[in-house]
């Protein structure tokens, strides 16, 4: 009976002692969160308001003829950019981009197109890996806080292979931000550029109709995109896109990073709680079971006793 109360009392030590280091790293989660999520909304109008200008130019009716926004006849290679994290302990969040991933993979796995992998984050590169998946490169340790220029070089090189024919489309796998409780894995066209999206101010949400979105908006705000140029362009149309498009790629990048950092921190924090909450039930648990067991040891003291003192009066 002794044996069992120091086996019982170890482990809820030992559960309790989690249970320390799971409410820390939810209260760490929780304070990166709070930045990833500034960051996010941060971020957000910038994206809006570039989207927007590409939209009132190709309602312009100009033609893309950059090289990013200009289809392939023949699309062969599709590269897939993965974003994971590099460390665990968050949840399912890891295993639903991969699960994405993974059916996106699946779909096109009986047809002629060859699937390129750029791993961003441990995670996903490990799985893949594991599975005898090539790379055509691969980004680790980006840090907590996402910056710029991590996003830029991680475009830059996208860039470089689809300008370059390595890649024929480009489609980038992340997980949105909705809030700590909710996060949903998503597939973009990133390359070659079409019709830009619209991003919803606060929400996280895609809208639907890009050009035709941006046309009711100025339209309720009383301007027409349908006849003539609303704006200056200096020097040309082309010069502007020239520098925009490139920007417009990075900035998908770094939209997708930020969205996926917020949605890692707050994955984390709320799998922090439970497992907190379930420390706490174990340790209820534990206890009853603890008391229980030094109950039945005092009632056998007890009975032994009692017995002693029937014997002895016998």
């Amino acid at each position: 009976m002794a044996g069992q109360l120091r086996d019982i009392k170890r482990r809820v030590r030992a559960v309790r002692n989690t249970q320390q280091i799971t409410k820390a790293m939810e209260m760490v989660a929780a304070a990166k969160l709070r930045r990833a999520q500034e960051r996010v909304l941060a971020a957000r109008p910038y994206a809006r308001e570039l989207e927007e200008t590409l939209g009132r130019i190709a309602a312009t009716g100009v033609d893309y003829g950059h090289p990013l926004a200009k289809a392939r006849e023949e699309v062969e290679r599709i590269g897939y950019v993965i974003i994971t994290a590099d460390r665990g302990l968050c949840g399912s969040y890891n295993a639903n981009v991969i699960r994405k991933a993974d059916a996106q993979l699946a779909e096109i796995a009986d047809t002629d197109y060859e699937p390129e992998l750029i791993s961003v984050g441990r995670k996903g590169r490990d799985y893949f890996r594991h599975r005898d998946w090539d790379f055509l490169a691969e980004f680790t340790n980006l840090g907590e806080e996402i910056d710029y220029d991590a996003a830029k070089s991680v475009a830059d090189l996208i860039v470089n292979f689809y300008t370059a024919g390595d890649l024929d489309e480009v489609y980038i796998v992340y997980t949105e931000f909705k809030s700590a409780l909710s996060q949903y894995p998503r597939i973009v066209k990133l390359l070659p550029i079409g019709e830009p999206r619209d991003l919803e101010e606060g929400s996280g949400e895609e809208v639907d109709g890009t050009i035709e979105a941006a046309e009711g908006r100025d339209a309720e705000a009383g301007t027409s995109l349908s006849g003539e140029l609303d704006y200056i362009y200096e020097p040309s149309v082309e010069a502007v896109l020239e520098k925009l498009l490139p920007t417009y790629v990075t900035n998908l990048v770094y939209h997708a990073l930020l969205e996926a950092k917020a949605s890692e921190h707050g994955a984390r924090m709320t799998a922090m709680s439970a497992a907190s909450d379930n420390a706490e039930e174990m340790i209820k648990d534990l206890t009853m079971e603890m008391n229980r067991a030094r109950q039945a040891g005092i009632t056998k003291e007890i009975s032994e006793i009692v017995g002693g003192a029937e014997a002895l009066k016998g």
